[in-house]
């Protein structure tokens, strides 16, 4: 550390002009980057997407389709209506980006009162119609009375891109003026307090640009324009923090390149360790192999990487030209020392520690509480903001045109393949057996198939009418159900896809020996396949943050208790976080509607949380440490270690919880609850925990604290001092 303080300092000007080259160049590629998302992330390879590659390829299925949802007013005519839809399909004649063009006239069904609909099929993924879709938007228009919107998969992919950046941009215009706030209040001058602002810009900037590259190999989920801020500025800025405070701290009796060297050596060790457990906490999430957490762990550690080097060689450089002028332009006076809130604080909990610790421990448990009935969904449809129209065309759509118990998140696709031709005799019988043991199943509310549709009882009947019977009239039946050597089968069953029932189900049929092979598909079969490999690859994960912590922990500090210690209460404090979380959306407090809660919430708080709150950890406890070997007395260190650090640990968790929680006042759900979700961890950390319940067991452990495996570290043991 000492030889990189050196380097820095020598070559100030050449690491500043490096920096701003590599700001201009990946600067330029963060412009691109949200070109390159699409989706919510949720992708996976397994069954359900084998399923719709066979749906697609066999039984012509399309790719993607967007549906027309028509509306009037009630003072307009139905002659009106249909002259307005009949001149919007006209002018789609000219649009030759559609695979197949379905009016409302062409089937039965597809107008009801005031509302109508039509569907366009596409050969091309949700993710690639954004030509299509501009294309579309000029050709429709609106009349007075009457209203056409576009909605499906491909405009809510779209409209979540487009809501994602809109948020991003709400955030940073609530968040930076707040967070400059806080910095003023913390270092008391403008310039202090305006560089972890641009410490933070820098990393985010950076960290989206070499995030573009990323697309080349894999699929990018728009959320990433949320997460990569949303770490990026609050840990940029936790870390920017740290080290102005301590340089502030040396410049008073030491030279510049003394203070930029004492800083690196000091709180660049805390940074390098701080963010090594972020690092492995975002690690943590590669176990689970679902795009979004993929997505999410390569472009966390990737803004972590960047937000470390930034801190320990853009800031050093820059500090280094300014010297003393990082107190210029003064508007408040900073002071710290014994006299200060923050001493008398610590001595009041060092007073009562048993007392303190009773009662931090009683707040969490009953924070803790309404975590057994969190019930959590992959994000959908309501995701995205009431305010949007293709949300509520969609809607719209299911309510008139849809029946309740023939919606597609009831509904599982199962695709029967036999050996040999499906209508042959024995294939038949295999067919049968199954769909009546499908019919009688508790759960199943309705199995459409060619028996349904048909009124066949059995295979020889079936054949009979197929073989036999209008041809005409039971064309539309084979076409949907039957090619080859596979049938399809419409499953409905009598719960949603959010429920832990409907998943069991299609778990158990999928591993059921049903006499011939069957492929499972659906909004239900996706939400079990994804719940799956959450429940079998999390713990991997999670294991490898706590072992991995556990041993950075005990590296940096020669003791097992403290990050022991750190650990459990790091694990206690984010249980009462999503106890919280539940409380708020999923019971419906402080105007909330009840909603589930997003299945990505619990994994990514814990991963994002346990590595940020080891900020906190790190940068309390290291300066115990120095405090301890200089005097060998854990309540004296204690109490000093918490006065030094107590300012800055607020202030980088005001700032964390300005950054994090200004998504809670986004449109769209999974974000919202996100940031409600980390700022709350957050809060509780940085108060509860930290300023709390830390100096409360540290005082009654004692010297315990420092234990490590019966290794006495002579250097303490021999300038310990007896307390006064």
């Amino acid at each position: 550390m000492q030889k990189l303080a050196g380097f820095i300092y020598r070559n100030r000007k050449w690491v500043l002009m490096v920096w701003i080259f590599v700001i201009i160049l990946f600067g330029f590629f963060a412009l691109q980057l949200p070109s390159v998302l699409s989706g919510n992330g949720f992708e996976y390879k397994g069954e359900y997407n084998e399923t719709r590659k066979i749906l697609e390829k066999d039984f012509g299925q399309a790719k993607s389709s967007i549906i027309l949802v028509f509306e009037k007013d009630k003072a307009v005519s139905d002659k009106n209506f249909n002259q307005f839809i009949d001149s919007t399909f006209e002018k789609l004649t000219d649009f030759d980006g559609a695979e197949k063009i379905i009016s409302p006239f062409e089937r039965d069904g597809m107008i009801k009162d005031q509302y109508a609909y039509g569907i366009l099929t596409f050969n091309k993924n949700a993710e690639s119609l954004g030509k299509e879709i501009a294309e579309l938007k000029d050709l429709l228009k609106n009349k007075q009375g009457l209203k056409v919107t576009m909605t499906g998969e491909p405009i809510i992919v779209q409209d979540l891109n487009a809501a994602s950046q809109e948020d991003l941009a709400k955030a940073e215009m609530i968040g930076l003026p707040i967070a400059l706030v806080v910095l003023i209040l913390a270092f008391g001058s403008l310039v202090a307090a305006s560089l972890p602002l641009v410490i933070g810009i820098i990393s985010i900037l950076i960290t989206m640009g070499t995030v573009y590259f990323f697309s080349y190999g894999a699929d990018l989920s728009i959320f990433i324009l949320n997460i990569v801020p949303m770490i990026g500025l609050a840990l940029s800025i936790d870390f920017a923090l740290l080290f102005i405070n301590r340089y502030k701290e040396e410049l008073q009796s030491k030279s510049i390149q003394e203070a930029i060297e004492i800083t690196i050596a000091t709180a660049g060790r805390s940074i390098i360790f701080s963010g090594l457990c972020v690092f492995i906490g975002l690690s943590g999430l590669w176990f689970i192999q679902i795009d979004i957490f993929q997505n999410v762990a390569l472009s966390g550690m990737t803004v972590v990487l960047i937000s470390a080097l930034c801190a320990l060689t853009f800031l050093p450089a820059l500090l280094a030209i300014l010297g003393k002028n990082i107190n210029k332009l003064s508007v408040l006076l900073v002071a710290l020392g014994k006299t200060s809130i923050w001493h008398k604080f610590a001595k009041f909990v060092m007073r009562r520690p048993v007392l303190m610790a009773a009662a931090a421990l009683a707040v969490l448990l009953i924070g803790l509480l309404p975590v057994k009935q969190m019930t959590l969904s992959i994000p959908g449809t309501d995701s995205l903001p009431p305010k949007y129209p293709s949300r509520l065309a969609i809607e719209t759509y299911k309510e008139h045109f849809i029946a309740k118990d023939k919606r597609d998140e009831k509904k599982v696709t199962i695709v029967l393949e036999t050996n040999g031709n499906v209508l042959e005799k024995n294939n038949l019988k295999k067919v049968t057996k199954v769909v009546n043991e499908l019919e009688i199943d508790q759960l199943v509310s309705s199995v459409d198939s060619p028996f349904s549709a048909t009124g066949a009882k059995d295979g020889v009947q079936l054949l009979q009418l197929l073989t036999n019977g209008d041809k005409a009239k039971l064309a539309p039946v084979t076409d949907h159900f039957i090619r080859d050597n596979k049938m399809l089968l419409e499953v409905y069953l009598k719960t949603g896809e959010h429920s832990t029932k409907a998943r069991q189900w299609v778990n158990t049929w999928s591993n059921k020996e049903l006499g011939l092979k069957a492929s499972f598909g659906g909004r239900i079969k996706f939400e079990q396949e994804i719940f799956t490999e959450i429940v079998k690859k999390a713990p991997n994960g999670l294991l490898l943050i706590v072992i991995s912590t556990l041993i950075i922990l005990m590296a940096a500090f020669r003791s097992v208790l403290i990050p022991v210690k750190a650990i459990l209460m790091n694990i206690l404090s984010l249980g009462c976080t999503f106890g919280i979380v539940v409380w708020v959306f999923q019971e419906g407090h402080f105007g909330m509607t009840p909603v589930t809660i997003g299945l990505i919430l619990p994994v990514f708080v814990f991963s994002l949380v346990f590595g940020l709150s080891m900020d906190y950890e790190v940068f309390l406890i290291s300066r115990i440490q120095e405090f301890y070997l200089k005097t060998g007395d854990n309540s004296a260190a204690t109490i000093s270690g918490l006065t030094y650090t107590s300012k800055i640990i607020t202030s980088a968790a005001a700032i964390m919880i300005v950054v994090t929680g200004d998504f809670a006042f986004t449109g769209v759900m999974p974000i919202k609850q996100l940031g409600v979700g980390i700022a709350t961890a957050i809060f509780i950390d940085a108060t509860i925990v930290r300023m709390i319940l830390v100096p409360a067991l540290m005082k009654l452990l004692g010297d315990w604290n420092w234990w490590f495996f019966g290794y006495k570290n002579k250097k303490l043991f021999k300038t310990r001092k007896k307390p006064a």
